[in-house]
């Protein structure tokens, strides 16, 4: 069957790989829409690993319910794509995000286990989640970076009538800030350095306002704006400027919540986080119950996911489709991938 591979730096191809095999364990699904996440996008960026067929974020139908007696073919389903060993504390706890073995068989982020990027995957029968019957495939394609930012908020601990800044606009940016505002702050603002998506934060009304993040005055004009900072930063970009601006812009005994992953060390001052007595939270996935809330949450209407979407394309697209999410100019945000178009 067709997938999209990494092939080099920047660059995918379309190869042919096996496709899986049941072995009354894994669900087979076959994949109808996956998205694409700004994590791919490093690995894409980096042109490593080689041969990963990234789609981690997908929506399909069963083929095989391999040992989930709840499931027959035909059913809908998507899935937390990490591998956790469901032994340790953490995932007693209902942590999964914090197990040693949660990204070392990941699907579409390991590879041996591909992902979304072609037309039938296997999964984790524990992972897998039924999708309601109201449910397009378009959105539950999104509660995989949903989830991100419902997990990004309540880290943030953000209470009524606090000021939230958002650090980037991609798609968990926003996802964040539309949960910030949903857990009750008066003012969100976001700040991206594409003009576009910026614009299109407020336009989508999950942001109050936009700044310009190359702006050189603008944590000043911030700060003043907050009557001495924000009382919650959620940075989701994830490099050194990114970060400072998140320390420099939030006030003193605030919170910032570093999602942005960075793959290189990140310079920082940490004298303005001591003397400012900072939380500085980090944020890695969502946890299972988060996961499942934003089935509901989509399900019964409460979230709108459908206008982050800009495009769906089919496999064939996907290199042009990276290039447009990264060219700096672009308002799209997400940009799903139909492996049978």
């Amino acid at each position: 069957m067709k997938a999209v591979a990494i092939k080099d730096v920047k660059k995918f191809e379309i190869k042919e790989i096996s496709e899986p095999v049941a072995d009354g364990k894994k669900v087979i699904v076959e994949v109808t829409k996956t998205g694409i996440c700004g994590s791919d996008i490093h690995y894409w960026v980096n042109g490593e690993p080689k041969g990963l067929v990234m789609g981690h974020e997908f929506v399909g139908v069963v083929v095989d319910p391999g040992d989930r007696l709840d499931l027959v073919k035909g059913d809908r389903v998507t899935a937390l794509p990490i591998s956790p060993c469901g032994e340790c504390e953490a995932c007693r706890n209902g942590d999964v995000q914090f197990c040693p073995k949660t990204w070392s068989e990941a699907i579409g982020l390991s590879i041996d286990n591909p992902g979304g990027l072609t037309k039938k995957i296997a999964v984790r029968s524990d992972m897998v989640l039924k999708v309601p019957d109201n449910m397009k495939d378009e959105e539950a394609a999104m509660v995989e970076p949903i989830s991100v930012g419902l997990h990004a908020a309540h880290l943030g601990r953000i209470a009524v009538g606090d000021d939230v800044l958002v650090i980037g606009a991609g798609i968990i940016g926003l996802a964040s800030a539309e949960f910030a505002k949903k857990e009750g702050a008066s003012y969100v603002a976001i700040t991206e350095t594409n003009e576009a998506r910026g614009k299109k934060a407020v336009d989508l009304k999950v942001a109050d306002e936009y700044y310009d993040a190359t702006d050189k005055d603008l944590a000043g004009k911030l700060i003043d704006k907050t009557n001495g900072g924000f009382d919650v930063v959620i940075e989701c970009v994830g490099n050194s400027a990114a970060v400072n601006s998140a320390i420099s812009m939030v006030k003193p005994g605030g919170i910032v919540v570093l999602v942005g992953v960075a793959t290189d060390a990140v310079p920082t001052y940490t004298v303005m986080a001591v003397m400012k007595e900072l939380v500085v939270q980090g944020a890695i996935a969502y946890t299972y119950n988060e996961f499942k809330s934003c089935i509901d949450l989509i399900a019964n209407k409460k979230i709108d996911v459908l206008k982050f979407v800009d495009d769906i394309v089919p496999l064939e697209k996907v290199q042009d489709a990276y290039e447009r999410l990264t060219s700096g100019k672009d308002a799209a945000v997400k940009i799903l991938v139909d492996p049978n178009k």
